[in-house]
């Protein structure tokens, strides 16, 4: 009898196991703006991966998520049901969902799904007793400079430059809304700031325009200033890995070269055959030229083909070092020239013909 209750009793525990294990496995990862970019090559690397739980909310859900098994949901960030549908039964959020302009005309919309959307977002899910959650931001909430500095996770925000650029405000202020509505209690926020994306499946074009305006010969000058650009593919194996291996409450610049737009386009050129702009203008100039033509457009009751925000951001630097990424979550960016390489590639056959400018 004893014998027959002792392995009743390890049954018991195998079956609670068993239990546990299937309850932890059916707990969502769910993914808001899963259906962009970067979401995009998330979701397909957590597929590849063997992710089996992958719960993805935007306004339209691509059949290939679908039929990966993906669960899709269409919703949106700023509507409190969606949310509350979308959190439900939930372990983990990746928080993608934003609006992306350099104008900053679109400052309150722009408020609206990166400050309100996530207020709504952290309140669904501490309802929902998420405690797991990884907010995508921008490397412009802290690497941004009139100098070629550069920085890191420890230098304070900019806000002086901020305040100027609606999108890296609005990037900021979600930041802080994240950590004042989703910190304590046991829960986990990882933050990751990333540069600017490039690389292949930008089919929006929501990032790798300044590639593809080089490639149609619409840059008119070289800016003074520089940037920093990440490869897609390995801002995605971030994310992923922050799951588990980010600390909580921190932040992490994700970033593999830095350089100046000269060096930018000069590149370009390389892969591509399509001359860089070789114009140089002063920075007054460039701005004052670009609020004289912005002014005639409004006048005419027409958008403008050039943006100021723009013009005054591509004078500054965006440079920083990456290394507590590549420490914590194993970040390991991949050589900047295969990047340009991969996305001139993707633009000529999606967007310009295949060869349209030469071979890569």
């Amino acid at each position: 009898m004893a014998t027959a209750s002792k392995q009743n009793g390890q049954v018991h525990r195998k079956a609670t196991a068993k239990s546990r294990a299937i309850t932890r496995v059916s707990k969502k990862i769910l993914i808001t703006g899963g259906t962009g970019f970067l979401g995009g090559h998330i979701v397909h690397q957590m597929i590849e991966s063997g992710a089996a739980n992958l719960r993805v909310m935007a306004y339209r859900i691509p059949s290939w998520m679908l039929d990966a098994g993906v669960e899709g949901l269409e919703g949106s960030v700023t509507d409190a049901a969606d949310l509350a549908t979308a959190c439900q039964g939930a372990s983990s959020v990746i928080h993608l969902a934003g609006k992306v302009s350099r104008d900053n005309g679109d400052a309150a919309a722009m408020n609206k799904v990166h400050l309100e959307g996530t207020r709504m977002l952290c309140d669904a899910a501490k309802e929902a007793g998420i405690t797991n959650m990884v907010l995508a931001s921008s490397s412009g909430t802290i690497a941004v400079s009139e100098t070629p500095e550069i920085f890191d996770e420890t230098f304070p925000p900019p806000l002086d430059l901020l305040t100027r650029w609606a999108y890296y405000a609005s990037k900021y202020y979600q930041e802080r809304t994240a950590i004042e509505n989703f910190s304590g209690d046991g829960r986990r926020l990882i933050i990751l700031n990333p540069s600017l994306l490039l690389g292949p499946g930008d089919d929006r074009l929501s990032s790798t325009k300044p590639v593809l305006d080089h490639l149609a010969r619409k840059i008119p000058y070289c800016p003074g200033g520089g940037l920093s650009f990440v490869d897609v593919r390995d801002a995605a194996a971030a994310f992923v890995a922050a799951l588990d291996k980010g600390n909580s409450g921190e932040r992490y610049l994700l970033g593999s070269a830095n350089m100046t737009f000269a060096e930018f386009f000069g590149r370009l050129e390389r892969l591509s055959g399509i001359a860089a702009p070789k114009l140089k203008v002063p920075k007054a100039l460039a701005t004052a030229g670009t609020n004289f033509i912005n002014s005639l457009y409004q006048h005419w009751g027409k958008e403008s083909p050039v943006s100021s925000a723009e013009v005054d951001q591509a004078e500054h630097f965006w440079y920083f070092d990456s290394s507590k990424a590549e420490g914590e979550l194993g970040f390991a960016p991949r050589d900047a020239q295969e990047t340009l390489a991969s996305t001139v590639r993707y633009l000529q056959e999606n967007f310009l013909g295949r060869g349209a400018f030469g071979n890569t």
